[in-house]
């Protein structure tokens, strides 16, 4: 079966039967065929087609070769082709480039991400060690608090020994004169931090408010209104005040009606605790219609009081109220030299009633008279003086009988002859002014007594007071033995010797006091509203309130620019300045002496005349400032270890030293529209040590340009906007300032660096006085007897200028607040002294000539506009300033000085190792 099968397939698939073998050969042949011309075509034509290329090429005709190679120069010979290859070649350049960048970005992209990665890992690790330290300042501010919790005091209200309402049941004191503060005050309601709030009654709410005089009763309202301890909330109220006189006569009410509209006002409570009755006085004839009124607690001021009325260290003797509404003319205010006036002493009064005369009234009109009438010294009195007057050893002038109708007077006291005005007149040409108290010994004080008080202190006649149980004005607090002469009446035969014995200096020593004291307490509605509440304030140990600072608004600006070195600013030599601060600015410790001022400093600063240490302003009722002026103490501070750095080399140029290591001062720069010089200016100041801040007092009304970029100089830059172009914006002191040194300078003022920091450094000696630069000195012109304002080079000085000095911020206070309006009124209408007012300031307080450092006197500014020194008028209007501000002081507070202080190797020569000494004193 197998071989049958193979025999069938070589037979085709047929039998026996198939086709022919021809067939089968035929297809054979195809096949052969067929792969035999492939083979020829495939092998032999690309033979033979090369062949022909190959021959065609070899031609002699090199021009004629199509298919040949060609050099690249026959191929750029084609212009168009020549343009194709440069664009080939100047794309690989491109392109190798860009690879070449592409290969760097990623290398740098590869570092990036690394960074990046250590940057999120420190991220992570500062995140935990933030979260710790804000667990350990959590867990140190806890026990901070629980140890000042353990340490510090409870503190809570004094204890209440009054009642809080109306009790019927309460009684009342025995007897109102042993009313004292410990037995008629409560002080519960005026806590330490309560801040002496004070509630006033509104007069026009009470039936005796129309009985009221309409000047005093509007210069008291007017007075509230502006009172910073004043408050509307009767609650807290520590204290309440109502004002009672003075009265007119015809509508005076009788004293049970007065009585019972006092007891009868809301916060009264049964006895009248914690009220002030005020009585103010216009004239000298106003009468003690509260003797016979019952006032329960209360206290009261006023300026006429018994013996069996006066409760010292309870009621207050007050001024009378004479410029109810008016300011004090300063101009019509004699100056306080010469010191010897005319008259030796003056003294002008009648005698309407005597001692003896008036006994029996006085026995009615008070409970009880002890033992014997005292003796009546007036007759003797007027015996000596007259013999004074007849002995023509000095001229007085004495007059014991009015020419007109005196004024109306308590009994036994001596009234007032003529008007106003003819008494002043009079004062004006008196050295002294006698100020005879009443014969009636019970009688402690007296309106008229009390206005010739103030008429002599107000033109300088120096009181003497004949009548040693006096109570004068504002007595336990003020030393009038240092403003006026208080003699026994029995030593009226002494009287004479006694004030011709006097030198001048203690004259004008005490004039100058009085007009002081008279300034201060007297002279207006608000000082003596002020002082009132002020002596309660002191009295229960409450410290004053904070003075204001002024706001200072801030003009938006754009800080980037770098600020560059001007090498004339920067080039010291070798001098090493000190460290530029590289943490915060650092302001100067804030006045923490509120308490123990009010405890420790009553005195000292109640009778300050002017001096270092107790500026004449500056009284208790005026508020405390916030940062303490260091110069009050600034020769008792304690000197921290490490405080000095030694006397010489890099160890005294990298600190401070001295007594108060460390500190800064703020630079205090008043602009104009000059904004390219400001900036130059500002960028002086760049690296400059001890820097805290830069206030620029922007002057103008109209804003910097926009697109005015700011200097970066490493400390903030404070633009403040003002209210109105005023040189007095100078010396404002703005909340910005933290530190008490300021140094206020020009905005085209060129310091070098190292004579600024001398300057601060001779300051820090000296805090109490003007430190600066250009000096100038006042004379005195014979021909026209004025004062005179001087510029030239001299070998004495009497003025810095402010333009560039240091100065204590405490001067600012008193400057804005506290001078006479009237200089600042000048300076504004002038625009220009405001630098010599601030030397009369500083030299009338101290006592003391400013303190000029280096050889410069004056300033180049190259290429600056003109400023306002160059104008023709500016000496012409120093001059008048000079002479007004005279007038207004009463006399020339400028001091001369021939001191100028160097550097201690100054004109030195030294060896090269050695001359990096700081300058100094």
């Amino acid at each position: 079966e197998l071989m049958t099968g193979y025999t069938m397939l070589r037979n085709g698939g047929v039998g026996n039967g198939g086709q022919p073998w021809v067939l089968r050969w035929s297809s054979r042949i195809r096949l052969t065929w067929l792969s035999f011309t492939l083979f020829i075509i495939l092998v032999f034509f690309p033979l033979i087609a090369h062949y022909y290329l190959t021959t065609i090429d070899d031609a002699d005709d090199a021009g004629k070769r199509i298919f040949g190679p060609r050099t690249g120069n026959e191929l750029c010979e084609v212009k168009h082709v020549q343009d194709l290859c440069r664009i080939r070649e100047s794309v690989s350049e491109e392109l190798l480039q860009l690879e070449a960048k592409r290969q760097e970005l990623n290398s740098e992209i590869a570092k990036l991400n690394l960074k990046i990665e250590a940057c999120k890992k420190s991220i992570e690790n500062a995140k935990q060690d933030l979260l710790q330290l804000k667990n350990v300042i959590s867990q140190t501010e806890h026990s901070y608090k629980e140890l000042m919790a353990q340490n510090q005091p409870k503190l809570s209200l004094p204890i209440r020994l009054l009642p809080d309402k109306d009790d019927a049941t309460f009684p009342l004191p025995k007897s109102n004169r042993n009313c004292r503060l410990h037995n008629c005050f409560d002080y519960s309601r005026c806590p330490l931090t309560s801040g002496f709030p004070v509630y006033v009654y509104n007069s026009d709410d009470y039936p005796f408010g129309s009985s009221l005089d309409p000047l005093i009763k509007q210069a008291f309202e007017a007075t509230v209104r502006t009172n910073i301890y004043v408050t509307e909330n009767a609650n807290i109220a520590c204290v309440y005040i109502v004002l009672v006189g003075e009265m007119q006569e015809p509508v005076m009410p009788k004293p049970t009606e007065l009585e019972q509209q006092l007891h009868s006002l809301p916060y009264w409570r049964t006895d009248g605790h914690n009220h002030l009755i005020i009585n103010l006085s216009r004239k000298s004839e106003t009468q003690n219609f509260i003797y016979n009124i019952s006032t329960g607690r209360a206290m009261i001021a006023q300026s006429t009081f018994y013996d069996a009325q006066y409760r010292p260290g309870f009621d207050i003797v007050v001024s009378p109220l004479v410029h109810a509404m008016s300011e004090p003319n300063f101009l019509e205010i004699p100056p306080q030299v010469p010191v010897k006036r005319k008259y030796l002493f003056s003294f002008q009064g009648e005698k309407i009633e005597s001692l003896r005369s008036s006994l029996q009234e006085v026995r009615s009109f008070e409970e009880e008279i002890e033992g014997n009438a005292p003796a009546d010294y007036d007759d003797r009195i007027i015996t000596t003086l007259k013999a004074v007057q007849d002995s023509k050893l000095d001229f007085v002038l004495v007059e014991f009988t009015c020419k007109n109708q005196p004024k109306a007077s308590l009994p036994t006291e001596w009234a007032l002859c003529g008007e106003r005005d003819d008494r002043l007149e009079l004062l004006k040409l008196s050295t002294f002014a006698l100020i005879i108290t009443p014969g009636d010994t019970h009688l402690v004080i007296s309106a008229g007594c009390t206005m010739r008080l103030f008429e002599a202190l107000e033109v300088g006649a120096i009181p003497v007071v004949l009548g040693e149980q006096v109570q004068l004005p504002y007595n336990d607090v003020i030393r009038w033995n240092e403003a006026a002469l208080i003699i026994p009446k029995p030593r009226i035969t002494e009287v004479h010797f006694l004030l011709r014995s006097i030198s001048d200096n203690d004259l004008l020593a005490m004039r100058r006091q009085g007009r002081f004291l008279w300034e201060t307490y007297f002279s207006t509605s608000d000082n003596v509203f002020s002082t009132v509440l002020a002596i309660i304030r002191t009295r229960i140990q409450i410290p004053a309130a904070p003075i204001r600072e002024e706001p200072a608004v801030e003009i938006p600006h754009r800080s980037g620019k770098a600020a560059g070195t001007d090498p004339n600013m920067a080039d010291n030599g070798d001098l090493d300045l000190g460290p530029v601060e590289t943490e915060p600015p650092y302001a100067s410790p804030k006045y923490l002496r509120n308490f123990t001022l009010t405890a420790m400093d009553i005195y000292r600063n109640w009778n300050s005349a002017p001096g270092p240490f107790h500026l004449f302003p500056y009284t208790p009722f005026d508020p405390v400032l916030p940062s303490e002026a260091k110069f009050l103490g600034s020769g008792t501070g304690f000197r921290p270890i490490g405080g000095g750095a030694g006397g010489s080399g890099k160890e005294f140029q990298a600190a401070l030293g001295g007594n108060v290591p460390r500190e800064q001062f703020t630079v205090v720069m008043l602009t104009y529209e000059r904004e390219e010089v400001l900036m130059n200016s500002l960028e002086r100041l760049n690296g400059l040590p001890y820097l805290n801040k830069v206030v620029v007092v922007w002057n103008s009304p109209k804003l910097p340009s926009e697109d005015l970029l700011w200097p970066d100089i490493g400390v903030p830059i404070m633009v403040v906007r003002t209210e109105k172009n005023s040189l007095n914006n100078r010396f404002l002191p703005w909340d910005e300032i933290d530190t008490e040194a300021i140094l206020s300078i020009d905005d085209d003022a060129h310091l070098r660096h190292d004579e600024i920091m001398f300057g601060f450094r001779v300051w820090r000696e000296a805090r109490d006085r003007i430190v600066g630069f250009p000096g100038r000195y006042h004379a005195w012109d014979i021909p026209h007897q004025s004062w005179l304002y001087n510029s030239n080079y001299s070998c004495e000085l009497s003025m810095v200028l402010t333009g560039a000095a240091f100065f204590h911020k405490y001067y600012a206070y008193l400057y804005s607040y506290v001078m006479p309006q009237a200089i600042r009124d000048m300076v504004d209408e002038y625009i220009n002294c405001e630098d010599i007012a601030m030397n009369f300031l500083v030299s009338h307080l101290t006592r003391k000539p400013p303190i000029k450092v280096t050889s410069r006197w004056t300033f180049r500014c190259p290429g600056c506009p003109q400023a306002l020194s160059h104008d023709d008028s500016h000496f012409h209007e120093r001059h008048k300033c000079i002479n007004f501000f005279v007038k207004v002081y009463g006399y020339m507070p400028l001091l001369y000085t021939q001191f100028r202080v160097d550097s201690v190797l100054f004109k030195t020569r030294l060896p090269h190792d050695k001359t990096k000494c700081f300058k100094f004193i």
